[in-house]
């Protein structure tokens, strides 16, 4: 009867997981989905402490409460404190420690299954070691290099033979394991090594726009590693969670791919961006020049427009200027400017980072339009806008065979008929390249800090009624 009442828990729960995923989908709706699915998460922990009877002693219990009470604590003071630019690093990290559950659960079980001839349980327990090991290691190197700790690219010698090598051990040290050949404690502990260390080289090399892909495909891992540790359990609830996660990662794992023109192959393989290119950072420099403007012209040209486009980047979030855009979005508006966002898919440094960015300012969802959706209409856009955004928007995509970037989808605001470039500074981007756009005849460059910038032109436009 327990049994039957805690199946019951875990069905909820699932559903709670699939309805609450599909609430995602939506700004209006998000919240309440990740709220439900919260939920159905809590539910099937209750039920598994209440109805789960096996002779658990009590300060088990105690030491599981004190474990959620103080995760529920510390993670809640996390996500409230948090600022907009930093939450691509509280996403690793917190992607981490899936991982690492998935790793410990896997080192716990292993001594299981030595006294029995279950080989495939075997299997799914070095598979959730190995993957959830692959996992935490690189969300940690990913959360160092998003905060600023690491350098954004270390290139060591050879990496791709030895990365590759250390995958090729990492298989053949399992078979080994599972086919009883070697002493398995002494064993379970190098491949758990070797897992670590695979996945700090996987993520290690990674540097400029490359990094939410990384998130995704670390995001896929540990939803991989939790359905195994569910398969492990007959832990439905497990299985469905992981299941989720894990091939809606793998989904936003190719479609970032794509986003940067790379294949799944070389992502899977270590392949990821480096290029040596570096930024002049250098107004001027050679025969390249560029054009300033001021914030009263800046504001005379929106004035008298009838279609503009913001390109918003990482710069607006650094900013945290995403409420005055969406002011200068309303004024604009008012006076009859049509006025849209322009959205590209690894804008920022995670997948959907300036859709949460100016969903937060109540920007309505509509008028954010993804890359392939907006390309078509820059040669009819009076003025594109660019707030902070720099790779994504770089020219020597399409025309720089020898650029890092080359090939990556751009979003194509050089087809407008203006185009005015808010930076702080002639500095590189993400990429460590220089920016074609910022010489463009028809580019104009609005120094200064995001926030302070769009205040001053709200106040312009304000002034001119």
């Amino acid at each position: 009867m327990e049994h039957s009442i805690l199946e019951l828990f875990y069905l909820a729960g699932s559903l709670t997981f699939i309805i609450g995923l599909k609430m995602l989908s939506h700004p209006e709706t998000a919240r309440r989905g990740n709220l439900l699915a919260a939920a159905g998460m809590g539910l099937a922990i209750m039920g598994t402490l209440i109805f789960y009877k096996s002779g658990v002693p009590m300060l088990i219990y105690a030491l599981i409460f004190g474990a959620m009470i103080i995760g529920t604590i510390s993670g809640w003071i996390a996500a409230k404190k948090v600022q907009m630019t930093a939450m691509p690093q509280m996403v690793s990290i917190f992607n981490g420690m899936g991982g690492a559950c998935a790793m410990l659960i896997g080192l716990i079980e292993f001594h299981h299954f030595l006294e029995s001839d279950d080989n495939l349980g075997l299997l799914t327990v070095l598979a959730s070691m190995v993957i959830g090991s692959v996992s935490f290691a690189g969300s940690v190197i990913a959360w160092a290099k998003l905060n600023g700790n690491m350098k954004r690219e270390i290139r060591l010698p050879k990496y791709n033979i030895l990365n590759t090598a250390i995958m090729i051990i990492i298989v053949l040290l399992t078979a080994v394991i599972i086919g009883g050949w070697v002493p398995e404690t002494p064993a379970i502990y190098v491949l758990f090594v070797l897992s670590l260390i695979y996945g700090i080289l996987l993520v290690i090399p990674i540097g400029g726009a490359d990094m939410p892909v990384v998130i995704s495909l670390l995001n896929s891992f540990t939803g991989m590693a939790a359905a195994f540790a569910g398969f492990l359990y007959n832990n439905h609830v497990m299985l469905t969670g992981g299941i989720l996660v894990g091939s809606a990662g793998t989904i936003l794992t190719v479609v970032m791919c794509k986003g940067m023109n790379r294949s799944l192959t070389n992502v899977i393989f270590g392949a990821f961006g480096g290029g040596g290119a570096t930024a002049s950072g250098i107004s001027g420099s050679g025969d390249k020049s560029v054009r300033d403007i001021n914030i009263s012209d800046t504001a005379v040209l929106l004035n008298y427009s009838k279609k503009v486009i913001i390109v918003p980047g990482y710069g607006l979030a650094v900013a945290q200027a995403q409420h005055v855009i969406h002011e200068l979005e309303t004024i604009l508006e008012e006076r009859g400017v049509e006025v849209k966002y322009a959205i590209h898919p690894v804008a920022g440094r995670m997948p959907g980072h300036m859709n949460v960015l100016l969903a937060e300012s109540n920007v309505d969802y509509e008028k954010l339009i993804e890359m392939d959706l907006i390309n078509p209409e820059f040669p009819t856009t009076d003025v594109v806008l660019v707030v902070g955004a720099n790779d994504v928007v770089n020219p020597a995509a399409k025309n720089d065979p020898g650029s890092p970037i080359y090939g990556m989808p751009i979003l194509d605001v050089e087809s407008a008929k203006n185009i005015i470039v808010n930076k702080r500074s002639m500095s590189a981007g993400y990429a460590g390249i220089d920016n074609e756009l910022f010489y463009n005849p028809k580019t104009s460059m609005l120094f200064g800090s995001a926030k302070q910038v769009l205040t001053e032109l709200v106040t312009e436009l304000k002034n001119m009624n």
